[in-house]
């Protein structure tokens, strides 16, 4: 599977030994990088089973708690979390990889630590709630990427408690989920494979799907359309044909300097990334 990698879960406790900043996720990043012979190279970095979670800060009324954890060959990541009255948030999320780590960039022409910073779209969430969210999400800056999935996070903890009140994010709630998407969005892209179906198990031709209209925008400006219609053939037990309805369909993505991703959601568990 394309998004393999090892679970982190780290939990910070405070002068008392309780828990105070609790999380538990998975991510992974992909990095283009310059070699010695001036061309580019994508290398993906994992984290390693050994993590470390050392300057973590448990955070107060008047200070952003800090998730920081450690890997690898001098790679880092954090993520400071800012606290209001009633809800908390993600802030900024800080990534810096060694080049120096010759198992990941043998060939690096700059050599050392670079460190990306972008900020979080983590929506508010009600303090003593548990933010959840299994889809996975995409953050493009500098020629990284930086993809995480399967997170449980609660900052600010109350009496060294994990809440079981859950919120939980937009893209695990596709049928609330806005047309008008964020500037970085979350992204789940489905991979298949296409076979070829022998002509007795073929499916019975249906009507063309409905063609629709999608689109994107960074800002006030328009960064993506799309004019489709959108047919999936499933290759199964028993093959089946399924056409994407626009009119019951969200569009959601994310545009960058090179890249664009757009999602769609039809409401009923199908989802498509390009």
């Amino acid at each position: 599977g394309f998004f393999q990698s090892c679970a982190v879960e780290v939990d910070v406790k405070d002068a008392s030994n309780a828990t105070c900043l609790y999380a538990k996720w998975m991510m992974r990043f992909l990095i283009k990088y310059e070699t010695n012979s001036s061309d580019y190279k994508n290398a993906t970095l994992n984290l390693s089973s050994n993590v470390t979670h050392n300057g973590s800060i448990c955070g107060s009324d008047t200070q952003a708690a800090l998730l920081a954890v450690q890997f690898g060959e001098g790679h880092s990541w954090s993520i400071n979390f800012t606290k209001t009255n009633e809800t908390y948030q993600g802030d900024f999320i800080t990534f810096t990889y060694n080049t120096n780590d010759t198992a990941v960039f043998p060939d690096a022409k700059r050599k050392g630590p670079i460190t990306i910073i972008v900020k979080d779209t983590m929506r508010p969430v009600q303090l003593n709630n548990v933010f959840v969210c299994h889809s996975t999400d995409f953050f493009e800056a500098e020629n990284v990427t930086q993809i995480f999935w399967n997170v449980t996070v609660q900052a600010f903890v109350q009496n060294g408690t994990i809440s079981k009140k859950e919120s939980r994010c937009r893209a695990d709630a596709p049928t609330s989920a806005p047309t008008v998407p964020p500037t970085i969005a979350n992204v789940t892209t489905a991979s298949t494979t296409t076979l070829s179906p022998s002509p007795t198990t073929a499916p019975k031709p249906v009507e063309n799907p409905e063609t629709g209209n999608y689109s994107l925008k960074s800002g006030n400006k328009t960064c993506l359309l799309a004019t489709v219609g959108l047919q999936l053939n499933v290759s199964q037990d028993k093959p089946l044909l399924i056409n994407i309805n626009p009119k019951t369909t969200s569009a959601d993505g994310t545009c960058g300097n090179t890249t664009a991703t757009l999602k769609l959601n039809d409401g009923n568990s199908t989802l498509i990334g390009f």
